[in-house]
């Protein structure tokens, strides 16, 4: 599984990602540092990664295009600290990695893991 991070993710949970053997990749890597969240999520797409954001807007424009691709883990979390975060992320691909591949929305919260199928209807 490949994953783009979004630039509101630390560099720092990018190298957690790669620790647990995931391909990863932090947008300012990949030339998009001041590209639209639409650039993002298409880049995203065409190259099958799972998109990773705090970033709300990027949720509700691929809940519009109608698409199953790319599935999305979006971290809205009270207390977004590195650690926080890498924890919660361990945690949730643990337990939705097959969804991802298929298409879905997580939403990471601090007590609960939300899945939304795509296209959302």
């Amino acid at each position: 599984m490949r994953f783009l991070a979004n630039m509101c993710i630390s560099p720092k949970t990018v190298e957690f990602l790669r620790s647990l053997g995931y391909e990863t990749s932090r947008a300012s890597e990949l030339g998009l540092s001041t590209s639209t969240d639409q650039e993002i999520i298409d880049y995203a797409a065409k190259n099958s990664m799972v998109l990773i954001t705090m970033d709300l807007d990027m949720g509700r424009i691929i809940a519009l295009i109608g698409e199953r691709k790319p599935s999305v883990i979006l971290l809205r979390l009270r207390k977004p600290t590195v650690e926080n975060v890498n924890k919660k992320l361990s945690y949730a691909l643990n337990k939705t990695i097959d969804k991802l591949e298929k298409g879905v929305i997580v939403v990471l919260e601090e007590q609960r893991i939300r899945i939304r199928e795509l296209p959302l209807s």
